[in-house]
C-alpha cells in the first residue's frame, strides 16, 4: 500500500504546476502521440519549457515517452527520431482515508456471477467472493513473508494493504477505516458482511487460527474488529 500510494501521490502532485497541467491535458486530449515542438505551439510556452515540464509528467508516470522520424524520412540522413509524448496506461488515484471501491466492484461482480450461475443467495456469495479474496491476500503476504511471530503483528501489514488501517488494543485489532465507507449508508448489512469476511479470510489465508473477525460496529471505525478466540 505505501509503495503505491506513493507514486499516487507523486504522479497527482506533478498536476499542482499550470503549465503542466496545461501539457497534460493537451497531450491526452489527442488521438496520437506529439511532439514537445506540438506541445508547446498548443499551450503557447517555449520549447525548452514544454521538455522539462513533460519530461517530469514521464518521471511521475503520468506519460510515457517514445522516438518517433518524422513521415516519409528514413535512411542515414533522416536525423535523429523525435521524442513523442502520450498518455501512460496506469490508473493514478488518491483518496483519504483510502478508499477501495473498485475491490468493492469487484467483488459484487464476481458474486453476482457465481449467484447466477449456482442460484446461491447473493448475499451469501458476496461474503464468499470477500472471505476467498482475504485468503488469496493472506496466503500471498505468507508465502512472501514467511516466519513466526505474533498473529497480530503478523496480520496488521496485511490488513493495513487491504486500507483497514490497523491499530492493536488490549483485545487484538481495531479497524480505523472502512474501505467501502460510502457504501455503508445504503448497503449497512451486505458491506459489513462483506468486511468481516475480507478479514476472516486473510486469517484464514495467513494460518492465524488464534484470532478471528467479529462485528463490532463503533463510531469511526469499520464495523469489524480481530479479536482472540
Amino acid at each position: 500500500m505505501d509503495d503505491d500510494f506513493a507514486a499516487a501521490v507523486t504522479g497527482v502532485g506533478a498536476l499542482s504546476d499550470p503549465t503542466r497541467r496545461a501539457l497534460y491535458l493537451h497531450v491526452v486530449d489527442q488521438v496520437d502521440a506529439v511532439t514537445r515542438e506540438q506541445a508547446a505551439t498548443a499551450c503557447g510556452v517555449a520549447v525548452h519549457t514544454a521538455k522539462f515540464h513533460l519530461d517530469r509528467l514521464v518521471e511521475a508516470g503520468l506519460l510515457e515517452v517514445d522516438q518517433r522520424r518524422a513521415p516519409g524520412r528514413t535512411g542515414p540522413g533522416a536525423g535523429r527520431p523525435a521524442k513523442v509524448y502520450r498518455r501512460a496506461d496506469r490508473e493514478v488515484s488518491v483518496s483519504l482515508p483510502e478508499r477501495s471501491y473498485d475491490l468493492a466492484a469487484h467483488l459484487l461482480a464476481r458474486a453476482v456471477e457465481d449467484a447466477m450461475a449456482t442460484g446461491t443467495a447473493v448475499d451469501v456469495a458476496v461474503r464468499a467472493a470477500a472471505r476467498q479474496h482475504g485468503v488469496e491476500a493472506g496466503g500471498a503476504a505468507s508465502r512472501a513473508h514467511p516466519g513466526g511471530g505474533r498473529e497480530l503483528e503478523r496480520v496488521a501489514p496485511v490488513l493495513a494493504a487491504q486500507g483497514y488501517e490497523p491499530v492493536e488494543d488490549p483485545d487484538g485489532l481495531r479497524l480505523r477505516n472502512c474501505p467501502f465507507d460510502q457504501l455503508v449508508d445504503e448497503h449497512l448489512d451486505l458491506v459489513c458482511g462483506m468486511n468481516e469476511a475480507l478479514v476472516d479470510g486473510v486469517l484464514e489465508g495467513m494460518s492465524c487460527s488464534s484470532l478471528h473477525a467479529v462485528l463490532l460496529p463503533a463510531p469511526d471505525l469499520c464495523c469489524v474488529r480481530v479479536r482472540a478466540r
